[in-house]
């Protein structure tokens, strides 16, 4: 559990051996460990396309199935719509927001069993073949 927040103790202790440049390095060191608490806390990976929504929406199918990851239901939301998907013991959840009619906006999240625990990793690969398919698109 703790492990996760050696670099920001690592990070910190380095700052606070700079003289001189104190104020800085200790702002900076609070900085990265923000953004690590941030990233595996939720666990999410977000990426913004200029493509429309169906094009992004057929691209995220395109890289579920180059995954072997099923895809579950597909809803409609406020602002575009949300697919899920399971794979493994990992619930995932994909939602696309209309930005513009050529800009869409992707957030993913992958949880573990219990949703308790996050996989950043899938996630992130997910978004990643997405790109991938949206380049080809």
């Amino acid at each position: 559990m703790f492990r996760k927040f050696i670099p920001a103790l690592v990070l910190l202790g380095m700052a606070s051996s700079l003289t001189g440049c104190a104020p800085v390095a200790i702002s900076a060191a609070g900085v990265g460990a923000s953004a690590m608490f941030s990233h595996h806390s939720n666990g999410q990976n977000a990426r913004t396309f200029t493509a429309p929504l169906p094009r992004v929406h057929a691209a995220v199918l395109v890289a579920l199935k180059k995954m072997s990851i099923k895809p579950g239901a597909t809803e409609k939301t406020e602002q575009g719509e949300r697919i899920t998907a399971k794979a493994g013991s990992r619930s995932i959840e994909i939602e696309l927001e209309v930005v513009t009619p050529n800009t869409t906006r992707m957030r993913t999240v992958a949880r573990n069993e219990g949703g308790l625990t996050v996989d950043s990793a899938t996630a992130a690969e997910i978004t990643k073949q997405t790109e991938s398919a949206v380049g080809r698109g």
